[in-house]
């Protein structure tokens, strides 16, 4: 594995794990699930909706090409980039209360009836469509920037390292919310949320100074 490919595979690693902290239905379930069922239990869930987050992830990057030969291009996918980092550190930032499930994630369960830990973590990951969005704006952010090759090899690597980085917190939180139940709380969830709020924020800070000097340049 060369240098190039082995940062993407760490990139995603990263992004796979911070996208993954903030609380929502996977964490809520895992961590009620977890202390009531068990270990594997919580971990089919997490791995269920790991493998979903792999599709959505990977069709994302799949369906992004090459377009910054403009700096102007380039300079308004990042925007969108910032802009989204800003929403969503703020909405991390101030989340103080656990949400509650979604209509979506309701109509499809009560349609799919899942039966096994595996599908209901799959179902609940495919409830949520703003995942996609998410890497399609993240892959841009990453081509943008330089961060990944635009090959296949370099995007293959980063949709590796985000299902590992998914793999390993889920597997994380199983594991917290089957031996730790006491210590670790929807609080907690919520704590950690804040704090990869904060980290986005910092990042769509340092990526908004990147911006405008590109502009300047162009």
């Amino acid at each position: 594995m060369d240098t190039l490919t082995t940062l993407a595979f760490v990139i995603g690693l990263l992004s796979g794990v911070l996208s993954a902290v903030p609380v929502g239905p996977i964490n809520v379930t895992i961590l009620n699930e977890g202390g009531r069922r068990g270990f594997r239990w919580a971990f089919m869930i997490g791995l269920g909706a790991t493998v979903m987050e792999f599709l959505y992830c990977s069709a994302g990057f799949a369906g992004f090409s090459r377009l910054f030969a403009s700096h102007w291009v380039e300079a308004a996918l990042q925007t969108v980039s910032v802009l989204l980092l800003l929403f969503l550190g703020i909405k991390y930032l101030r989340l103080h209360d656990v949400p509650h499930e979604g209509r979506a994630e309701r109509v499809i369960e009560e349609k799919l009836h899942p039966h096994t830990a595996f599908m209901t973590g799959f179902l609940r990951a495919l409830a949520n469509p703003g995942v996609l969005l998410f890497w399609i704006v993240a892959s841009s952010l990453f081509l943008a920037h330089g961060w990944i090759e635009d090959s296949w090899a370099g995007k293959a690597a980063c949709v590796a390292g985000v299902t590992a980085g998914l793999f390993l917190w889920f597997t994380a939180l199983s594991y917290a919310a089957t031996h730790a139940h006491r210590r670790l709380s929807a609080t907690g969830l919520i704590r950690l949320s804040q704090i990869s709020g904060a980290l986005l924020l910092l990042v769509a800070a340092g990526l908004l100074v990147r911006l405008v000097r590109l502009l300047l340049r162009g």
